[in-house]
């Protein structure tokens, strides 16, 4: 009998430290890294949900960019930290792509990581700049099939679903355009509408107020149907390019350990700043959709993402140095 009660102590106190951390997290500030450059969208995100869960949780969220590699110098730092609590990683569909695409990096996504919450989604746009004689989808196909391998496109390096829309476009389109790849999406924002580069998938996050501005041609949104930022520009799947679509979405993980009570209760507080109608609304100006998924069920989205992009890897033949 001693035995017994000693062993159902025991368990009640495992379960109420259980029950403390949970309730006391975090008792210290938490670090964002972002693997990607600053003033993209994984970092304007990050910091608009490390703002709110300050609010929510009472401790800093510091925001930590670590770019390079197509993601893998920031989600390598990720995965070789404490598994905490105290350091969590912004990923996107970069991650998952490079599953397939880099097989020789430092980490296993789904090994060394642990599912948090997603964050949103957003269509990209394709834009071209002013130089590029080509008003519409259908005579971009048209130059680009009359020059092969002599038109262009930017993005912020391999793997990053700007350079796997433009790889999917050409395996679709039938076309031969050539990947310029930079360290950093700023950089491939800023050498497309300076003319550097003749085009560019970008998120319409961020690329939708230059092509209202005029500053490059919207051709196509990459979405299913419409981007209600940029109504008037159709979608690829509608101007020429039947069955097309890729989005960049964006989500919240963690070191692979990390205790399950913390998992749960970020989850939580992401999955309430998602939900809220004020915020579904400021994304939805900015072009963005919010998601809401359990840890559970982002963990299933992730492993069902890495094996949709194992495929077009295989079907585009996408490279990790193009």
């Amino acid at each position: 009998m001693r035995t017994l009660a000693r062993l159902l102590a025991g368990t009640l106190l495992l379960c109420i430290a259980a029950m403390a951390t949970a309730e006391d997290y975090p008792t210290k500030p938490v670090r964002i890294i972002v693997p990607f450059a600053a003033g993209g969208p994984a970092d304007l995100y990050a910091r608009f949900l490390g703002q709110r869960l300050e609010v929510a949780l009472r401790q800093p969220f510091i925001i930590d960019d670590r770019p390079g590699a197509g993601s893998v110098i920031g989600t390598d730092a990720a995965a070789k930290s404490a598994a905490d609590g105290y350091t969590l990683l912004v990923m996107s569909n970069t991650q998952t792509v490079n599953e397939s695409l880099l097989p020789n990096k430092p980490y296993a996504l789904m090994r060394d990581f642990v599912p948090i919450a997603p964050i949103n989604y957003s269509d990209l746009v394709l834009v071209v700049h002013p130089s590029v004689p080509a008003k519409s989808l259908a005579e971009l196909i048209a130059l680009a099939k009359s020059r092969p391998g002599k038109l262009n496109y930017a993005s912020s390096g391999p793997g990053t679903p700007y350079h796997m829309a433009g790889e999917l476009f050409k395996a679709m389109a039938g076309v031969d355009i050539v990947h310029i790849p930079y360290k950093e999406s700023s950089q491939a924002r800023t050498d497309t509408l300076g003319g550097q580069v003749d085009m560019m998938f970008d998120a319409v996050t961020t690329m939708s107020e230059f092509a209202r501005a005029g500053k490059v041609r919207a051709l196509a949104t990459s979405g299913k149907v419409r981007s209600s930022v940029l109504p008037d520009v159709p979608t690829l799947s509608e101007a020429g390019v039947p069955g097309y679509e890729a989005v960049l979405w964006l989500g919240i993980i963690a070191p692979k350990n990390t205790p399950p009570d913390v998992v749960r209760r970020l989850n939580v507080e992401i999955t309430k700043i998602a939900s809220n109608p004020g915020v579904r609304e400021e994304w939805a100006k900015q072009g963005a959709v919010a998601m809401t998924m359990t840890a559970d069920e982002f963990g299933r989205y992730l492993t069902d993402d890495i094996a949709k992009w194992e495929r077009i890897v295989r079907i585009s033949g996408a490279k990790p140095d193009k």
